[in-house]
């Protein structure tokens, strides 16, 4: 029989998912912390303590986990309650010992229609191969617009998915796709490790949860150009900051070729910003889109990814919108008002300024 969770871990998830909370924060001395549609709010005055904070990893992280946590001073896993709901659980060194961050994962994946994703993301996924990069900040909604991509192939196609996780976050049954899903520190070491392995494992589509190095953008694209479609995150911008952050991860000569290979390889990007809905609670997601066509990928190989704004603006034809064309939609359905739209955006010059 398997110890009870403790009280306080119980009782924080149980208030968290009653808020809709997406995320919530636990450091000693502090009071209890959730996030709810962007915003931190405290729900309680009591003060958590080292000691509740240290029965948490006790209970929640394995002896792999703990020791990384010792170690490294970071460790994240993924746990689940007596109702088989799933947080994912970040434990980090401070000076008073540990503290907490949790992200409550949805119980159901949602559908790319939910999402209201434009309809060039969804086509950029029935694509055979090819990559394609999910951006935004974090708690942007990246890993859910992945799941959401998954869940679409899974419901429409017979392939092979391999996913590589840091942890995983929704957990997939095969349905007319084979999915086979890995998580870093319990089945592989790394990325890189996972995606050289995958290339030998028969996939149809990869889903990398993060690309984070040198190593792991180039196996990526590997893949991509070995006919594999890719599926990834990166914590940038817009859709230009992205192709620039894999460029700019290389050096001297090597940029010229991963210039190319980018260029011949991306099928798109789609760009999140989640934003506060006018009305009501919840918040909406605004999107850019590049979709790769030839310009785009002129710009991309002769190193004139400045002009990428330009092409997205005039793309509309081809499914590529700007960030701000999609907050001036949101503006003008009532969705957002002008004053988040702003915040969501460094060019609120470019919004449609509301009648008096």
């Amino acid at each position: 029989m398997t110890n009870p969770s403790p009280l306080l871990l119980r009782e924080t998830l149980r208030i968290a998912r009653d808020a809709r909370a997406s995320d919530v924060h636990l450091s000693p001395g502090l009071p209890v912390t959730l996030r709810i549609d962007g915003s931190l709010e405290q729900i309680d005055p009591k003060l958590v303590t080292s000691g509740e904070i240290g029965d948490i990893v006790a209970h929640c992280f394995p002896e792999t986990a703990a020791r990384r946590l010792e170690e490294e001073g970071d460790a994240t896993v993924t746990h689940s309650d007596e109702q088989s709901r799933f947080t994912r659980i970040h434990a980090f060194k401070t000076e008073a010992n540990y503290a907490l961050a949790f992200r409550l994962l949805a119980l159901e994946i949602p559908s790319l229609d939910s999402l209201r994703l434009p309809a060039s993301a969804t086509q950029l996924v029935e694509r055979n191969h090819g990559l394609i990069i999910v951006s935004g900040p974090t708690g942007s909604g990246k890993s859910t617009a992945l799941a959401a991509m998954v869940d679409r192939l899974n419901r429409t196609f017979s392939k092979h998915i391999i996913t590589i996780e840091d942890p995983i976050e929704y957990r997939h049954e095969s349905m007319k796709c084979r999915i086979t899903q890995r998580e870093i520190g319990r089945d592989t070491p790394s990325f890189l490790a996972a995606l050289l392995g995958a290339l030998r494992s028969d996939p149809d589509v990869l889903l990398v949860g993060e690309m984070r190095d040198r190593a792991t953008m180039h196996a990526a694209l590997t893949a991509a150009e070995t006919g594999h479609l890719v599926l990834c995150t990166m914590h940038t911008g817009k859709a230009a900051e992205s192709v620039d952050r894999i460029v700019g991860s290389f050096e001297g000569a090597a940029q010229i070729e991963v210039r190319t290979r980018l260029a011949e390889s991306l099928a798109g990007v789609v760009s999140l910003r989640l934003v506060p809905r006018a009305q009501g609670s919840g918040r909406v997601a605004a999107v850019e889109t590049l979709v790769a066509n030839d310009a785009v990928r002129v710009a991309i190989r002769e190193a004139k990814t400045h002009h990428l704004r330009n092409i997205i603006a005039t793309g509309r034809s081809c499914g590529m919108q700007t960030l701000e064309a999609h907050l001036g939609e949101l503006l003008l359905r009532g969705d957002v008002t002008y004053a988040t739209a702003c915040l969501a955006t460094d060019r609120p010059d470019e919004l449609p300024v509301p009648e008096a």
